[in-house]
């Protein structure tokens, strides 16, 4: 593994994990947030879910720009906005405010998310591709584990309003890692036929590929799996087990550790058995786990060891379904990969969000609805697979 290789991925991985960052560190203050600007918790999740439709739909203009003026220009505009954006949260008065300057956030972060897969595929296919991706992600897992022991940290001492002064640094440190550390991937030469009406017709095109659009919306739901966990575990985890936001911190931090360690393995377990093969024995096994944990919580074994063993081992597998469903779907579309990436990362948030509405509304502060709602998105995965995979075209890529 070359030292430029490292460095890419650690650069890559580091400013990818700005945008989730924000809502990480963010996790453990929402109950507090709701007593301190007086909101029901539902109005609380909805500054969340500003961010998530906010972050989605921005994609869709993020990665054409990405391909017409090249990958760094709209990265120092995204993460620009995005600590603008970070400095009005910490200002918010109102929970009116926090959620309008929570949709600017999301805007400027989707430039984090959906570049840096751009690049991964400016630089590489096929397995060094998913091993570029699994590494990214391993950089990225900083986030998952370390935010939300760092945002319990700093509420502690300064509040709620410390988180948002905390991102505000982590993004004028992505800042400085963009300017120093990353090369331009996209030459000017490829950006000479690059244009809006270009991407209209890259939008078409990827609208009428099945192959990209099965594999994206696999890999969707099984996002859609961790980001309804994300949104209701701070109150199923403080509010109803009772634990304290330190606590929980480290128990959401468990089921990252185990969702990127694994995900380490996919370079490997790519090239040994194929990248299609992988995704879908790992598919399979995230939708066994997770309806199996919710048969067994339905029969009243619903304590939180039982529930946190099943999440460690469903989303352990999880994580080799993201990166390998990322990398097959881009693998024919190096021509328009920032307009690829930013559907591909428009239709997996759009998919997580009405998820997560659709979870809140049955949620009734105790852990089942939150666990039937992640069963459901992996039992859709699999069911997605099992219909489509077979007669996919990507299997030609065995």
């Amino acid at each position: 593994m070359t030292t430029s290789f490292l460095r890419t991925a650690i650069v890559l991985g580091l400013i990818s994990a700005i945008g989730p960052f924000a809502i990480d560190m963010y996790l453990p203050a929402l109950p507090s947030i709701g007593k301190d600007l007086t909101a029901e918790n539902g109005v609380v999740q909805f500054s969340l879910l500003a961010f998530f439709i906010s972050f989605a739909i921005s994609q869709l203009v993020y990665g054409p720009l990405s391909d017409i003026w090249g990958r760094k220009a709209p990265l120092y505009l995204g993460i620009g906005l995005f600590t603008v954006a970070s400095i009005g949260c910490a200002l918010s008065t109102d929970i009116e405010t926090l959620i309008a300057f929570r949709f600017l956030q999301g805007i400027g972060g989707a430039a984090g998310m959906v570049i840096p897969r751009a690049v991964v595929r400016d630089m590489h296919t096929g397995v060094q591709a998913a091993r570029l991706m699994s590494m990214l992600m391993l950089v990225f897992s900083v986030s998952p584990i370390l935010a939300p022991l760092a945002g319990s940290a700093v509420i502690g001492f300064y509040g709620w309003r410390g988180v948002f002064y905390a991102v505000t640094i982590a993004a004028f440190i992505g800042l400085i890692l963009l300017s120093t550390q990353l090369q331009e991937t996209r030459p000017k030469k490829d950006r000479a036929d690059s244009s809006i009406a270009s991407a209209l017709a890259a939008y078409r095109l990827l609208l009428s590929d099945r192959n990209f659009l099965t594999l994206t919306f696999i890999g969707g739901l099984g996002i859609s799996g961790f980001l309804v966990y994300l949104a209701n575990s701070p109150f199923v985890l403080i509010d109803h087990y009772g634990l304290t936001p330190t606590e929980y911190s480290i128990a959401f931090s468990i089921n990252a550790v185990s969702f990127f360690a694994v995900s380490q393995a996919t370079g490997w377990l790519g090239e040994r058995f194929g990248l299609v093969r992988v995704m879908h024995l790992a598919v399979g096994a995230f939708a066994l786990t997770t309806v199996t944990m919710f048969i067994v919580m339905s029969l009243g074994f619903n304590q939180l060891p039982v529930m946190a063993a099943f999440l460690f081992v469903g989303y352990g597998v999880l994580g080799l379904v993201i990166p390998t469903s990322a990398v097959l779907a881009l693998e024919d579309h190096g021509e328009i990969a920032g307009t690829a990436s930013a559907l591909m990362g428009t239709l997996h948030f759009v998919t997580a969000a009405v998820a997560m509405v659709v979870a809140t509304i049955f949620f009734d502060g105790t852990a089942l609805p939150m666990a039937g709602a992640i069963a459901a998105c992996a039992l859709a995965a699999f069911l997605l697979t099992q219909a489509t995979i077979g007669r996919s075209r990507v299997v030609a890529a065995e």
